[in-house]
């Protein structure tokens, strides 16, 4: 079986992503996907968390962020229902940690009835992005103290902070940081100890709990020689016995499954053999939760349909 766990549209993600979801989840139909999650990006609540695109007119650039989130909860519900027979549609959402006034907002967001799981995410350092563009990049570096093993080492604080505050059970490209890096390659428990201390911490604070890290192609189709998390941060969260789930974090169709063989090569020469997704199992009470069941999935059976793109 096919799956991910990190999908965003054009529809509700515009300027940053492509086409319609229902579109998207036609195409991942036909690509044999059987279960894919949702996970447009969360609203934010600041004129000064809006992107370089979002600043033509700011106040309705915000204005209009929590009104789409709410949109997409109701298309995503009629989309669940609609593809049930040949789709295992989740409902989430990328959670953002710009700051700790976040976790209000977050929590809030998840306790929505049609909310199965939300990914938590650090796409800021200092609220300032680190993986729009280089300029932007440099701003978050500056603003951690100049160098990029300071900006490391904040950047693992900040996600920190944010698994203690939100628990999320889907961790979410644990290592952007590298992304922008002058050496996204480094091996850093070797050339930062201070910063791999805090990788190890944040590994094990997920694994206290049971959250999952996915295993994130999209870097690779951003130029990166291997998927999010690196080789040594994945070899240490096989060791500490880690979970894994499977990610495409797709823009639009053309990115649906793009790298999958590339990312479970590399899984399998972790000696993982077993990947993790979640079943929904409906409420009979209206207004409720789903229940979520965590499925096994065997490696091989995602490779073998993967073969057949």
């Amino acid at each position: 079986m096919a799956f991910t766990m990190h999908s965003h549209s054009g529809q509700f993600c515009p300027g940053h992503a492509k086409d319609q979801l229902e579109d998207i989840i036609k195409h991942a139909i036909s690509m044999g996907y059987t279960t894919m999650g949702l996970t447009e990006h969360m609203p934010r609540t600041s004129l000064e968390d809006l992107y370089p695109e979002e600043l033509s007119d700011p106040p309705t650039s915000l204005a209009a962020l929590l009104p789409r989130h709410e949109s997409y909860l109701l298309e995503a519900q009629r989309l669940q229902k609609q593809y049930s027979p040949q789709l295992h549609i989740l409902i989430g959402f990328e959670g953002e940690w710009l700051r700790p006034t976040y976790k209000t907002l977050v929590t809030t967001l998840a306790s929505h009835p049609s909310i199965d799981y939300f990914i938590g995410s650090l796409h800021h350092i200092n609220s300032i992005p680190i993986d729009y563009d280089a300029a932007y990049y440099a701003r978050a570096v500056a603003s951690a103290g100049g160098t990029e093993e300071s900006a490391y080492a904040r950047y693992y604080d900040q996600q920190y902070e944010m698994l203690q505050s939100l628990h999320p059970r889907i961790v979410g490209h644990f290592d952007l940081v590298r992304l922008l890096s002058s050496s996204p390659d480094r091996v850093i428990s070797r050339t930062w100890p201070e910063v791999w201390e805090r990788i190890v911490r944040n590994l094990k604070y997920v694994a206290s709990y049971g959250g999952w890290l996915e295993c994130n192609s999209s870097a690779l189709r951003k130029g990166l020689a291997e998927p999010y998390p690196s080789r040594e941060i994945a070899e240490e969260w096989v060791r500490l016995g880690g979970r894994f789930t499977l990610s495409d974090d797709s823009h639009g169709i053309a990115q649906l499954g793009t790298n999958f063989g590339r990312a479970l090569e590399y899984l399998e020469s972790l000696g993982v053999g077993t990947l993790w997704t979640l079943k929904r199992e409906a409420s009979a009470t209206e207004g409720e939760k789903a229940k979520l069941v965590e499925v096994e999935v065997p490696l091989q059976s995602v490779k073998d349909v993967v073969s057949k793109w």
